[in-house]
């Protein structure tokens, strides 16, 4: 497929982190919600002390229990793990990188690119660059830089996706955004930017950064995993599908065609 499909489209994706829950079945209902609700992909950390799983393979569980939604476990991984992953859930899986380099066979490769030096390798190697930022600004700076290493390193700085990854606590239902929120902003927290405050405002914040060209889109955690997905779906993103932009069904099955992104040489060249 052209790698055109989806510039300028938003793109969203939220965390499905339940600390302490090891059953598979658990993360099922919460990722056929965020499938419902027609997002690109989800994620599943792998940096909260896992005892008796880990996310990839809590993701390989979920695979097959569900049909489009991308997979990303956001834990360090053996490339042939990652392309098991893909294999399994039909083209739909992602892999995480910390400082990514050259790889002959993978997945979406998804990287965190907040940290300044991490941005050189992420704009040369990664398809998804998440950055954590705190104002539509800092966003669109961090995203331009992105975008300008890309071209440096030969590729088209379209061919990256930019998301800012956003805590989200939508408390109550439909309130004000408290002040720092809404469409003042996130507020700076030591864990990151937090937006705390109601679905509606948060579809306002996530509607005028995208249209400010700050960010391709978000990367939505929520402080209360089920509570705040299920208002995320509901309310947010229904309001979005509602206002024309975001899409209401997946056109494609895999997570490359869902984000607008060409296959790989090596996929190209593959029967």
């Amino acid at each position: 497929m052209s790698g055109s499909y989806g510039r300028g489209l938003l793109h969203l994706a939220a965390a499905v982190d339940q600390v302490g829950v090891f059953d598979a079945e658990r993360y099922v209902e919460l990722v056929r919600l965020a499938e419902s609700g027609g997002l690109d992909f989800v994620t599943l950390d792998g940096r909260f002390g896992w005892a008796e799983s880990d996310p990839l393979t809590v993701l390989s569980q979920v695979a097959p229990a569900t049909r489009r939604i991308g997979l990303v476990p956001l834990a360090p991984a053996p490339q042939a793990a990652a392309v098991r992953l893909d294999e399994v859930s039909g083209g739909r899986a992602g892999w995480w990188s910390e400082a990514p380099g050259p790889a002959e066979e993978c997945p979406v490769r998804v990287a965190d690119a907040t940290e300044e030096a991490a941005r050189r390798p992420a704009a040369r190697y990664a398809d998804v660059a998440l950055v954590r930022a705190a104002s539509s600004a800092q966003a669109a700076v961090v995203r331009d830089e992105l975008r300008s290493h890309a071209r440096e390193s030969g590729r088209e700085p379209e061919e990256l996706r930019v998301l800012v990854s956003l805590m989200v606590d939508l408390g109550d239902g439909e309130r004000a955004a408290e002040p720092g929120h809404g469409g003042g902003g996130p507020r700076q927290t030591v864990q990151g930017p937090l937006y705390r405050g109601g679905p509606v405002d948060l579809a306002e914040l996530i509607a005028s950064w995208h249209a400010e060209g700050a960010t391709d889109g978000f990367h939505l955690v929520p402080a209360e995993p089920r509570r705040d997905l299920e208002r995320l779906v509901n309310g947010t993103v229904a309001l979005l599908q509602h206002r024309g932009l975001f899409r209401t069904f997946y056109p494609g099955s895999t997570l490359r065609e869902h984000l607008g992104l060409a296959r790989r040489a090596d996929q190209l060249a593959a029967p």
